[in-house]
């Protein structure tokens, strides 16, 4: 009875070797719908990248630049606050907003996709899948949509802002670009994406590891 207990068990609960490759494959067949959920994610962390890594570069130059470049900045709008370059209350309702639009458009298209894998949900409990195993095939495709949003996302917006500070200011930004601190930006802007990502998938995720396998078979697709 209990190697016949051990062997429903591992059948049931798949290593999680097993779990990436399903998502992953997840992936790959709905890689359109995949592609928008990322494009969302992407816009919004390239809309924070540009801004913060337009900071860095102000803070980077602002102590070498001469007065006309210094009055060339202030007359550009920016202001220091405390000594330093850094977003004000405009730039971080901004922020939040488009945060709060991309987790909305991220819940809307995985509550679409759960409605469109009603038989492969089922399917996969009839198998003897856990609600466990559901959740984190979910959770791992947002971690893989999360990663390459934020990742493109970043490097998209620090690229744009340098540009149009270069535009604005001249060499002095390339000469005393901030790698360090770029590099920093684009680290927390790629685990932000995978933070909306995760809040985002978490309630489709739940509906979709509570659905009854027979309701789930007798969905028409």
């Amino acid at each position: 009875m209990q190697s016949v207990r051990e062997s429903v068990q591992r059948q049931i609960v798949l290593p999680w070797k097993q779990v990436f490759k399903i998502s992953f494959n997840s992936i790959r067949v709905r890689l359109f719908r995949s592609l928008i959920t990322t494009a969302t994610l992407s816009l919004a962390v390239a809309f924070v990248a540009y801004t913060w890594s337009g900071y860095d570069i102000l803070n980077a130059i602002w102590p070498s630049a001469d007065e006309s470049l210094q009055g060339q900045i202030a007359a550009s709008g920016f202001e220091q606050l405390n000594g330093q370059f850094g977003s004000g209350p405009k730039d971080r309702w901004l922020a939040l907003l488009s945060i709060l639009v991309c987790v909305v458009g991220i819940v809307n298209a995985q509550l679409m996709a759960v409605t469109e894998r009603f038989r492969e949900i089922g399917t996969f409990k009839c198998l003897g899948a856990l609600n466990s195993f559901v959740v984190r095939i979910f959770v791992l495709e947002s971690v893989y949509q999360g990663l390459f949003g934020g990742f493109a996302g970043s490097l998209s917006g620090i690229i744009v802002s340098t540009l149009v500070m270069l535009m604005k200011f001249g060499w002095p930004v390339i000469l005393a670009w901030p790698a360090a601190n770029v590099m920093f930006t684009v680290l927390w802007s790629t685990l932000l994406a995978v933070f909306l990502s995760l809040v985002g998938v978490i309630y489709p995720a739940l509906v979709a590891a509570k659905m009854q396998p027979a309701v789930a078979l007798r969905a028409e697709q």
